[in-house]
């Protein structure tokens, strides 16, 4: 059906453009006589297909205008979501709330959006007099009312009043604290529609959006993970920063006022109703004022924070996981600028403490908080793991196997491209946990510091720390150059250290401010030569003997501060780069240094090594990564080593 595909077509053109689309915000739908199609609850207009749609029968929906509901609010929005649910034909769909209101409007496509210049208007105090102004007396305002029924019944009246006195059907409605609803006949037409309202508001802007972006300071590693675990004592969060001129204009106290309260019931969905406002510029008193304003916070609201303003530091979403917090930080920062662009129109205009509170109760919100809170939890739900030398191989294996264990995973890696690849093909498998990449020389302190304040503002801590990047030069006495020796021990041996130092700094500051039973986990992927000597290969095995010292050693150190230090020292991964490499893999160097004597093709130097193996396979990512977890999940042992060697080394 034609009619339909371009339905799902604007909708996802509006949903992808942040202008008129925040956090899958916003309803579209097409109706004929007997149906219409309208958005579902919980479906995101940018990525919607047919099926995200629910259809009603318009013969059962058609009454409901003039129908007479309890004047008890739990008891008529309960009987409105009964009645939607009965004339909804594709069962298991829930229909948005404005269902109705789609259905009285006389045009068969009607797009309803909360775009941010139009809501600067309408979130200002005078937004009914500033339309007129500028669309002229021919404009359907309707003033704030609750959502649901009441809201339906209003529109539907005034929509009727129009008709009365225009003679025709309106194409715009503008909603107070709300949105805008625009219908017409073709969607060509509803584009030109937006396209001239947008343009007429953006010459009446007397103040443009600052726009310039910000870093965050220093501060923020000395300041985010402790933070982060003070808001984990009923699991683990996720905090994401974010700095602009915007929000440097509004992390000003004397500004703060304009932003206290929200202006949309969508902001409240998401960011709740109060927000906390931090003063403090140096970490220590940050800490301080944070551990003390936390708790009145929550004593006061019966919810934690989900919003911090952070002198200094910019703003702080404090969410149940890394999706979450991108919605938090786009309608907070959406909401900024509502509030900035409303000074053009008499100044910002706040939602009521009333309709908050009926907001933040209401049973259709609290449904699609549910939606955006997500499904099952994994075996390292909301944990941020950073893997070095993630890019390819066994460091790339073990990131994908922690996807759908719920960890916002770090690729570290030096190969730039490579490694943008691997993260950005994470993103797409995963559920609402994330990836980032961050380059990194693993050998160098100041790449590595990067990683770690780049981890930090992505996702507030470091629960895991794994220490994959390794290099490998085989070669005897007489072939291995001094020049190759020191490079795969800088690799393979300097740089943990490296990385233990840097990264043991974030942690100890989580671990400080933690529920009892959290540890933090910093793990060293060994190898199989790290627990025996390897022929003609002793670059490698020398360094990955000296992992398992430190590793030990850190564990002494490191215990005190419940982080565990433990090394995994894997079989041979033969599906691998390091090993099936074409021009330059082990299987390669080995046949080149004569380390399996009498192998003449690289097959003989493969037989030679899987027949050392009692299980007759190679190790796998997915093998080590049953290691990494056991070593996170458990709590009673530090300083070990793991073999995961298919019975070819066997500890004594």
């Amino acid at each position: 059906m034609k009619e339909i595909q371009q339905l799902i077509e604007i909708s996802q053109f509006y949903g992808s453009d942040i202008r008129f689309v925040i956090a899958g915000g916003g309803n579209t739908s097409y109706k004929n006589n007997e149906k219409i199609w309208v958005k579902a609850s919980g479906s995101s207009l940018a990525t919607i297909t047919e099926a995200g749609f629910a259809v009603l029968d318009r013969a059962m929906l058609n009454p409901m205008s003039e129908k007479i509901y309890s004047s008890v609010p739990d008891e008529r929005e309960e009987q409105v979501k009964n009645d939607l649910a009965a004339a909804t034909l594709t069962k298991g769909k829930r229909p948005s709330v404005e269902t109705s209101m789609h259905n009285v409007i006389d045009h068969p496509f009607v797009v309803h959006l909360h775009p941010t210049a139009v809501n600067g208007l309408m979130c200002a105090q005078d937004a009914e007099a500033s339309l007129k102004r500028l669309f002229g007396d021919k404009t359907l305002y309707v003033e704030y009312t609750d959502p649901g029924y009441l809201l339906f019944k209003k529109v539907y009246d005034r929509i009727k009043a129009y008709r009365a006195s225009y003679g025709e059907e309106p194409k715009v409605i503008w909603l107070q604290n709300h949105g805008i609803f625009v219908a017409a006949d073709t969607l060509d037409e509803i584009k030109r529609i937006y396209a001239d309202i947008l343009d007429q508001l953006e010459g009446a802007v007397t103040d443009p959006l600052p726009s310039e972006e910000k870093g965050s300071s220093h501060s923020v590693v000395e300041t985010l993970p402790a933070l982060r675990m003070m808001l984990s004592q009923n699991g683990l969060k996720t905090l994401r920063v974010r700095n602009n001129a915007l929000i440097e204009y509004y992390n000003q106290a004397d500004n703060q006022q304009d932003i206290s309260r929200p202006f949309t019931p969508d902001a409240i969905v998401y960011c709740k109703s109060n927000y906390l406002f931090l003063q403090e510029e140096v970490p220590d008193k940050i800490l301080s004022e944070a551990k003390k304003e936390i708790v009145a916070f929550t004593g006061k609201s019966d919810y934690q924070p989900k919003v911090l303003l952070i002198k200094g530091i910019g703003l702080v979403a404090v969410g149940d996981n890394a999706i979450q917090c991108d919605i938090i930080l786009d309608v907070f920062e959406d909401a900024m600028k509502v509030a900035w662009l409303s000074r053009s129109f008499g100044g910002p205009h706040p939602m009521t403490r009333e309709q908050i509170d009926f907001i933040d109760n209401w049973e259709v919100e609290n449904y699609r908080r549910s939606v955006a809170a997500g499904g099952s939890k994994g075996r390292a739900e909301n944990r941020t793991i950073i893997i070095t030398g993630a890019a390819q191989g066994f460091g790339e294996g073990i990131g994908r196997c922690l996807l759908p264990e719920g960890a916002n995973i770090v690729v570290a890696d030096l190969n730039e491209e490579t490694g943008r690849a691997t993260a950005a093909d994470f993103n797409r498998n995963t559920r609402s946990n994330q990836t980032l990449f961050v380059k990194t020389n693993v050998a160098d302190i100041a790449s590595l510091e990067n990683l770690v304040r780049e981890t930090v503002c992505a996702f507030g801590a470091i629960d895991g720390f794994i220490s994959n990047a390794g290099v490998l030069r085989a070669g005897g006495l007489e072939e291995m150059t001094p020049e190759n020796f020191d490079f795969v021990t800088r690799i393979n041996y300097n740089a943990y250290f490296y990385a233990t130092k840097v990264v043991s700094r974030v942690m100890k500051l989580q671990t400080k401010y933690a529920p009892e039973d959290y540890f933090a986990d910093i793990i060293q992927i060994n190898s199989k030569s790290g627990l025996q000597g390897s022929k003609a290969n002793f670059a490698y095995a020398g360094g990955k003997f000296g992992g398992i010292g430190l590793t030990q050693s850190f564990a002494l150190e490191l215990a005190p501060f419940r982080i565990k230090v433990n090394a995994i020292c894997p079989g041979n991964f033969y599906e691998g780069p390091l090993w099936s490499d074409p021009e330059n893999g082990l299987f390669v160097q080995y046949l080149k240094a004569g380390k399996v004597p009498g192998a003449k093709t690289v097959e003989d130097v493969k037989a030679f090594y899987l027949s050392k193996v009692p299980m007759g396979k190679g190790c796998t990512p997915v093998d080590v990564t049953r290691g990494v977890l056991y070593l996170m999940e458990q709590c009673g042992e530090t300083g070990q080593a793991l073999p995961i060697t298919g019975g070819q080394v066997m500890l004594n």
